[in-house]
């Protein structure tokens, strides 16, 4: 499957500290071959799905026809379901 980020989350990405961009970038590449990895959340309100990378979560939409996943949000847990 084709990873694509949204304006938001390539912003997100380029705050964080470099050592956590490595399991991040691990992380998202193990989406393209398992798109429901064991720890992955459906979340309410067809937000997607969450995977959990040490305090940060990597939320994404699966697009199954387009065969993409679309990374929405990277952020700290007490974050990243916070509505603006």
């Amino acid at each position: 499957m084709k990873i694509l980020y949204t304006k938001a989350a390539e912003k997100q990405i380029r705050q964080l500290e470099k050592f956590l961009l490595k399991r991040i970038y691990t992380k998202i590449g193990l989406l393209s071959s398992n798109p429901y990895p064991q720890d992955s959340q459906k979340l309410e309100e067809n937000l997607g799905y969450r995977i959990r990378v040490g305090g940060y979560r990597i939320v994404y939409q699966l697009n199954k026809k387009a065969k993409t996943i679309l990374i929405v949000k990277i952020a700290h847990r007490r974050e990243v379901y916070r509505k603006r």
